[in-house]
């Protein structure tokens, strides 16, 4: 064996001894005593925070809460709200003035990781104006782990901009409390001269069902922007209170009175019902109801009633001189001392003479009846027109001077021209009737109508049929049909004579009155032509 071979053999051996030796004192530490295991290293979990809610359920609480008007709610589901959150939306409503209010969310659109918007729609029932919507968007985002709503102005309405507000106002333009209408329903003809009666009229009726409707609009107020109308809403017009005024027969009446220089009215009813069809009134306030003028010949009327009661007849022969003497008192005198001799009452009826009427109601009629007469007639009583008024008055003769003069519509009598119309209508009807203005008049308080009898009636149509055919107001212009009478007072204080027409055209009554006019024929006739004419 080479000495080499004989090192190398020994390394190998040494190097078996030294592994066994290092085994033994491993042996020594494992079998002497346990050796504890090495403790495990402590590892601390990583907890991920959990995500509350959903913007589905967010949006959906917000929208009942502010449909229930909880703004504390609201705002609690809200991003760093302002701090007149709550004024805010309390003032949107306020302004808005809703009955009803429904919100409505639609389909929720995801526009980033942690930001959503849900598209709502906005239903409010506004008080006239119905139901009334519109669209805006309700913005969410994750704050804290949960959905809150990301509040705008823009969540209310979408024109609103931060600081801006709705206002709103109302108007009651073309809206008339106690509006009145004639019988069809139209409004009255312009410049009727009527006014002063509906502006009383008005007054007494009564407030519409649900009060006087009021329009309004609600408008957005922007900072440094022009106000935006955002909603308006505009009653109709009431369709207004009738009353019985024709609307031909107003609107003929007041242009009728056109060019006339003197106050003048003219009053027309319905014989059939004592409704008023016309009031056409330029003396002035309402005295065409409520002045009262001396009637002069159309009076004449109430005598011949009383002397037709008394046995007369339209063709009793009567004398008819220019002037007349009460046996120890004064003298009468005709018109312009005309004389016509005997004629029939008819004729002195159509003719007007005084002398005739003077002498018949101091021989045949006590101051008694012809008192009496004219109440059947609606002297002395009481009218309710619903704007008052007054009939006329006779205060009882005391001799046969007295008597005389007021049997031709001097001395003491005094009629408004409304008087004088409704004793045309009762003789075309055969009955006095009461005026009214409103169709529905309460009959409580209202005098009882007065028939005539009917001989006495037919009579008085004969009279007044010969006054335009052949008497005063024959070939005046006046239609065919019309019957009337003339009447010619004299002013007591000096002035001109007051015209006088009164007269009935199928089943409308009149009576045009002209103050310090002159002559009934001259005056009055020519007014109640155009009037007629027109109708």
């Amino acid at each position: 064996m080479s000495n080499r071979t004989r090192t190398r053999a020994l390394l190998v051996l040494f190097t078996i001894a030294g592994a066994i030796v290092v085994t033994g004192v491993l042996g020594l530490f494992t079998s002497g005593r346990p050796v504890p295991a090495a403790a495990p290293a402590t590892v601390t979990p990583t907890v991920t925070p959990q995500l509350e809610g959903t913007p589905e359920l967010t949006a959906a609480t917000y929208l009942r809460a502010w449909e229930a008007a909880d703004w504390g709610r609201m705002r609690e589901l809200t991003d760093d709200p302002p701090a007149d959150f709550a004024t805010q939306h309390a003032r949107f409503e306020e302004a808005l003035a809703a009955e009803s209010l429904r919100l409505t969310a639609g389909q929720t659109v995801m526009t980033g990781e942690d930001t959503a918007e849900v598209p709502i729609t906005e239903a409010r029932e506004l008080p006239g104006y119905g139901p009334w919507s519109y669209r805006s968007t309700l913005r969410l985002g994750i704050r804290d782990q949960t959905w809150k709503v990301l509040w705008a102005p823009a969540v209310m309405h979408p024109d609103l901009a931060p600081g801006g507000g709705l206002r709103r106002s109302s108007d009651a333009t073309g809206v008339t409390a106690g509006r009145l209408v004639t019988q069809e329903g139209r409004d009255f003809p312009a410049d009727s001269d009527a006014e002063a009666y509906l502006e009383r009229l008005a007054t007494a009726i009564p407030e519409p069902p649900g009060g006087t409707p009021v329009g309004w609009r609600v408008e957005v107020d922007n900072p440094g922007e022009p106000v935006e109308r955002l909603v308006e809403y505009t009653p109709e017009a009431p369709k207004g209170t009738k009353t019985t005024i024709e609307w031909a027969a107003q609107a003929s009446a007041a242009r009728a009175l056109d060019g006339v220089r003197n106050p003048a009215a003219i009053v027309a009813v319905r014989p059939s019902t004592g409704e008023v069809l016309a009031v056409a009134d330029r003396l002035g306030g309402r005295k065409a109801f409520e002045q009262k003028y001396a009637p002069g010949s159309t009076f004449k009327t109430v005598t011949a009633a009383a002397l037709l009661n008394a046995g007369m007849s339209t063709e009793t022969v009567v004398d008819c001189p220019a002037s007349y003497t009460i046996p120890g008192g004064r003298s009468i005198d005709n018109y312009q001392g005309e004389a016509h001799g005997a004629v029939a009452l008819r004729q002195a009826y159509a003719l007007s003479c005084n002398t005739t009427f003077a002498r018949l109601a101091v021989e045949r009629l006590t101051p008694d009846v012809l008192v009496g007469q004219a109440r059947a007639f609606g002297f002395g009583v009481p009218l309710s027109t619903e704007v008052g008024g007054t009939c006329g008055s006779l205060r009882r003769p005391e001799n046969d001077d007295a008597l005389a003069e007021d049997s031709f519509g001097q001395g003491t009598v005094e009629a408004s021209p409304l008087c004088m119309a409704l004793v045309a209508a009762a003789v075309q009807s055969g009955e006095w009737r009461p005026p009214r203005l409103m169709p529905s008049a309460n009959a409580a308080g209202r005098p009882q109508s007065v028939p005539l009898p009917s001989g006495v009636a037919a009579g008085l149509r004969t009279l007044m049929n010969a006054v335009t055919a052949d008497g005063t107001a024959a070939d005046a212009g006046l239609p065919e049909g019309v019957a009337g009478k003339t009447g010619t007072a004299e002013d007591w204080q000096g002035g001109a004579d007051h015209s006088w027409f009164i007269g009935y055209w199928g089943d409308l009554a009149f009576a045009v009155f002209v103050e310090h006019g002159g002559t009934g024929r001259d005056a009055a006739v020519p007014i109640a032509a155009r009037f007629l004419k027109a109708l």
